[in-house]
């Protein structure tokens, strides 16, 4: 086997100390994104595109499982529109871009580019839903937002991003209600069987709450840094954006009432959720079910009679067997192969040479583990097969140990907030008033994520009142 070369490996920041810069690196050097010529925006390259694309793949399928369709819905939204919804539009104010000038002249009426899309598609819902007989109505639309942040990341906050946001109308609350938490679950699967990334999912406190919702439920992921990051949510909206937008419906008896709606999201953020969770000192990890690249083959002594022509016929037999495999028969050197793979997180890495061919084996290299294996060739499909399950399996549960050793159960507040500060989520009781928990946030940045459980049966560890919840407390990103 060829030595590997480490020089390129070296030249990303030390994940320990510098966890920040870790990131940035690694994301710019496997080439999944560029900056965009605009402050805050963000250029997807086709293999952080590829990511995207399964996680796409994945959701669309288990949404049409429940008869979610797909639509589309403009991205200019009439500010007025945006205006009949006071909570909304207070809580997205800081961050809309404003359409003014277009055509050529001044505009009437200021357009917002949307930065979510309840409004537009709640006055559309408005128009089609008359009668019960309308209802239930599940759409969902893949688009682009734009939220102008002051600090931006690649992936994890930017001022553009792609997401998708599904909305539903229902007849009765408790409908909402079932909406909201199957597609939390929805979310919950999607991370953990596709991702290989446990979360910590709940209800979120009436602060944390999307804007204008009665209720919302949080998917948080835990980084390697301790740091929380909101994966994905679903809102409970009621009957306010209803009310808002006249979306009145005659029921079975032939009275006129308000329908009750949900929306529900993920984003591109999830990207950086993947480099986070997973990622090494060496660069990224990719679980074999979301990699782009499940297999690379790499050729040795490439040169020699019969191994390009061995290797053309393994990535067929793996292609064929529904594996995603990448030949490399450039003219890079073996050593060069091996770190642009590793650092690109490919789960496994093939390698075949004259020696191997010889001896009817290929030797496997996991990304998971480093740990080298020799495989048959004559049985080669399925042992790939098998050790790709074997590491996904493995990438899951060393995400779920990293998470659990993140958790700390606190009683005091000093402890919460040296357990925080030590990039821990802390998990403590708290009494359920906002102005408490505002007050948490202001003095240290610590947020609650999500509540774990409902309980009144001890004190806020803040404020020393009766307890309503326990929360996990947490830095966020």
């Amino acid at each position: 086997m060829a030595k590997q070369d480490k020089q390129f490996v070296n030249n990303i920041a030390d994940i320990n100390t510098d966890f920040a810069q870790w990131y940035t690196d690694v994301i710019l050097k496997t080439d999944m994104v560029d900056y965009g010529p605009v402050k805050g925006t963000m250029v997807i390259k086709p293999y952080g595109y590829a990511i995207w694309e399964n996680i796409q793949h994945y959701l669309d399928t288990e949404f049409k499982k429940l008869g979610v369709q797909n639509a589309y819905f403009p991205m200019f939204i009439p500010e007025s529109y945006l205006k009949k919804e006071a909570e909304h539009v207070e809580g997205f104010a800081p961050e809309v871009a404003v359409v003014t000038y277009a055509g050529g002249e001044e505009l009437n009426e200021k357009l917002i580019i949307r930065p979510t899309s309840e409004t537009i598609i709640c006055a559309m819902y408005s128009k089609w839903i008359k009668s019960y007989r309308d209802l239930p109505v599940v759409m969902n639309q893949w688009c682009n937002v734009v939220r102008w942040e002051k600090t931006t990341r690649p992936f994890l906050r930017t001022s553009e991003f792609l997401w998708q946001e599904g909305h539903t109308v229902q007849a009765s609350m408790e409908d909402a209600v079932r909406d909201t938490q199957t597609m939390l679950n929805v979310y919950k699967n999607c991370l953990r069987n596709l991702m290989a990334i446990p979360t910590l999912t709940g209800k979120k406190t009436e602060n944390e709450k999307f804007a204008g919702a009665v209720e919302t439920y949080g998917m948080e992921a835990v980084m390697k840094d301790g740091k929380c990051l909101q994966a994905g949510t679903s809102h409970n909206l009621g009957q306010n954006f209803a009310k808002a937008s006249d979306i009145r419906f005659l029921n079975k008896d032939g009275v006129l009432e308000y329908g009750y709606s949900t929306s529900w999201g993920v984003s591109t953020r999830l990207i950086g959720a993947l480099v986070m969770v997973h990622g090494d000192e060496r660069g990224l990890r990719m679980p074999p079910n979301i990699a782009p690249i499940q297999v690379a083959l790499i050729p040795i002594a490439s040169k020699v009679d019969g191994v390009l022509e061995k290797c053309e016929n393994i990535k067929e037999e793996l292609s064929n067997a529904g594996i995603r495999v990448k030949f490399d028969n450039s003219n890079n050197t073996p050593g060069w192969k091996f770190n642009e793979y590793e650092m690109k997180g490919v789960p496994l890495r093939l390698e075949v040479g004259p020696r191997d061919i010889e001896n009817g084996v290929a030797t496997a290299v996991r990304r998971d583990t480093h740990e080298k294996i020799q495989l048959n060739l004559n049985n080669l499909a399925v042992e790939v097969d098998d050790l790709l399950k074997e590491i996904q399996s493995n990438m899951l549960k060393q995400a779920e140990d990293n998470l659990n050793s993140s958790i700390v159960e606190t009683e005091d507040f000093n402890e919460l907030v040296n357990e925080v500060n030590n990039k821990k989520v802390a998990l403590a009781y708290h009494c359920g008033d906002s102005n408490c928990e505002r007050e948490i946030k202001e003095k240290t940045t610590i947020t609650a994520r999500v509540i774990h459980s409902y309980d009144e049966n001890h004190k806020c560890i803040y404020c020393g009142k009766k307890s309503k919840y326990r929360l996990y407390f947490g830095k966020q990103y």
